[in-house]
């Protein structure tokens, strides 16, 4: 049964688009007291994508966990995506992924136990392809199904890569291609091709860890992981945290094949609208710029690619080594500028 049952049968959402509105959150964390110490480097006043914690002057630990509802069919692809998406906030820090415990939530009385199993074999082979340690976990019974990772990450102290780091004059990376939220809205309603569905997991199925080692060679210092709040929801939080603005040449943006075709008929998830809800007070699109790109950018990922600065006469250096580590489409979309007096955070053109 494992082998036949469609995980997208139990969902009307799944993946990172089962986020919490980011509006909803922020009039929630607001009201949460944030926590100091002397060791914790990175906490939660960035919106960062994980928690570092300083145990000497060589060894930082990062920590971070990631869970979500299916979004595709197939029980060990669905594994395969939720544990990269969940290592890829090490990565993206600039960390190695050390050790990970499972997250499940499952039906045990409605679905056969055989597709847990087959969950857990496509999270664990992820995470022994990232070269990390699968520990153990914690289970509860729940409907629908959720799986994903707590992931443990070690990093030098002086070399961590947060989204806050971004400098005037720095251009702007993205090292995966956008559009899986199109895609998989896409397949749940039987409009997308069959190799652009399957082109789509395989892009969420690839580690960001070869980027991080990239990131590593290169020194970066400012860079985060598109999810579920979509290339400009993360976009804006590198922004603000940078003090900066960031310009973005929406016509340079890699998208994934078949995805514009998907958003041009109306195929576009609600988690879109949520996020251009989100940025819309912070984004300044030029006139003319393209529909459907719109959407596309504010399209809520999972597992989603690389968003780095980097300085411009290392820019084709950065591009040419991420092309090299398995991110064929890797390129340059904007730049980093000074942020003047009434200037949006993300201006689109």
């Amino acid at each position: 049964m494992s082998k036949n049952f469609d995980l997208l049968q139990t969902v009307e959402q799944g993946g990172c688009s089962a986020k919490l509105p980011a509006q909803m959150l922020d009039a929630i964390l607001k009201n949460i007291p944030v926590q100091q110490h002397e060791q914790l480097l990175v906490g939660t006043d960035t919106h960062d994508d994980a928690a570092v914690w300083k145990v000497d002057d060589n060894t930082a630990i990062i920590s971070t966990t990631d869970f979500f509802p299916p979004l595709c069919s197939d029980p060990y692809e669905f594994g395969q995506i939720a544990a990269a998406n969940a290592m890829s906030d090490v990565f993206s820090m600039g960390g190695v992924a050390v050790m990970a415990l499972n997250l499940v939530m499952f039906p045990s009385s409605k679905i056969d136990i055989a597709v847990l199993e087959e969950i857990l074999k496509g999270g664990a082979d992820k995470v022994a392809e990232a070269q990390a340690v699968l520990a153990g976990g914690h289970t509860i019974d729940d409907y629908p199904p959720k799986y994903g990772l707590a992931v443990t990450g070690i990093v030098h102290p002086d070399r961590i890569i947060t989204n806050s780091c971004a400098q005037e004059g720095e251009r702007l990376v993205l090292a995966k291609p956008i559009g899986t939220g199109a895609i998989v809205a896409g397949q749940r309603i039987g409009e997308v091709s069959k190799h652009d569905y399957h082109a789509a997991l395989e892009t969420m199925k690839l580690l960001n860890k070869n980027g991080a080692e990239v990131m590593r060679k290169h020194a970066i210092r400012c860079a985060t992981d598109i999810t579920g709040f979509g290339l400009l929801g993360h976009a804006y939080e590198m922004a603000v945290g940078g003090g900066v603005s960031i310009r973005i040449n929406s016509t340079a943006v890699p998208v994934l094949a078949g995805a514009y075709a998907l958003v041009d008929m109306g195929c576009i998830p609600g988690a879109s609208f949520r996020n251009l809800r989100y940025v819309d007070p912070h984004v300044r699109f030029a006139a003319g710029v393209d529909y459907n790109l719109k959407m596309l950018l504010v399209d809520a990922q999972t597992s989603g690619g690389l968003l780095l600065t980097c300085p411009t006469d290392q820019t084709s250096l950065v591009i040419a080594d991420l092309q090299a580590s398995g991110y064929p489409t890797a390129a340059c979309i904007g730049t980093v500028e000074a942020k003047a007096k009434g200037q949006a955070s993300v201006i689109v053109e």
